[in-house]
């Protein structure tokens, strides 16, 4: 089974996106430059995302190929156009993660319905997560509630102008 990671930025009330799937909020922040995407990004095998998120993203980076250097999965339940360098996947992500090599590391994309079965199974061995000090109020939550609790290990708390970065391992 490939190593399972979580890499992404959130809103201090826990929303990926705000209500209309919009990410200005987050596009627009001091410091984003700063956030070691690329180091993380070199790291991994994979990517695996849902559908909405697929879409969103391609919404906002208009032509631009999505991770280009690695192999990447829609997970979708319906048929949709995209990029030729993604697969669509119909399958449960847990088994589908369960069977990428063991020497890879997989990047759970998002969203949060994607990520609960993954969660729940409990594959997402490291987490990055990015807060932006703003309240949306509503959106599209990382976190959709679970059955079990986990807990975590915080590594590191790191400051990239107004994000805080932490780094947690299973």
């Amino acid at each position: 089974m490939a190593r399972a990671v979580f890499y992404g930025a959130i809103s201090l009330d826990g929303y990926l996106a705000d209500k209309e799937d919009r990410l200005e909020w987050l596009y627009y922040q001091e410091g984003g430059e700063l956030v070691p995407y690329e180091k993380f990004y070199q790291t991994i095998d994979y990517t695996i995302m849902g559908r909405r998120t697929y879409e969103v993203g391609k919404r906002d980076a208009g032509s631009e190929v999505f991770y280009p250097e690695k192999k990447n999965y829609v997970f979708s339940h319906s048929a949709i156009k995209v990029d030729d360098n993604i697969q669509v996947v119909n399958e449960d992500p847990v088994e589908f993660i369960k069977k990428l090599p063991s020497d890879k590391t997989v990047w759970v994309v998002g969203g949060g319905a994607l990520l609960k079965p993954v969660i729940e199974a409990g594959l997402i061995e490291e987490w990055w997560i990015q807060i932006v000090p703003i309240l949306l109020g509503e959106g599209v939550p990382l976190f959709l509630p679970q059955t079990n609790q986990q807990k975590f290990q915080l590594l590191e708390t790191e400051q990239f102008g107004q994000f805080a970065q932490l780094h947690l391992k299973k």
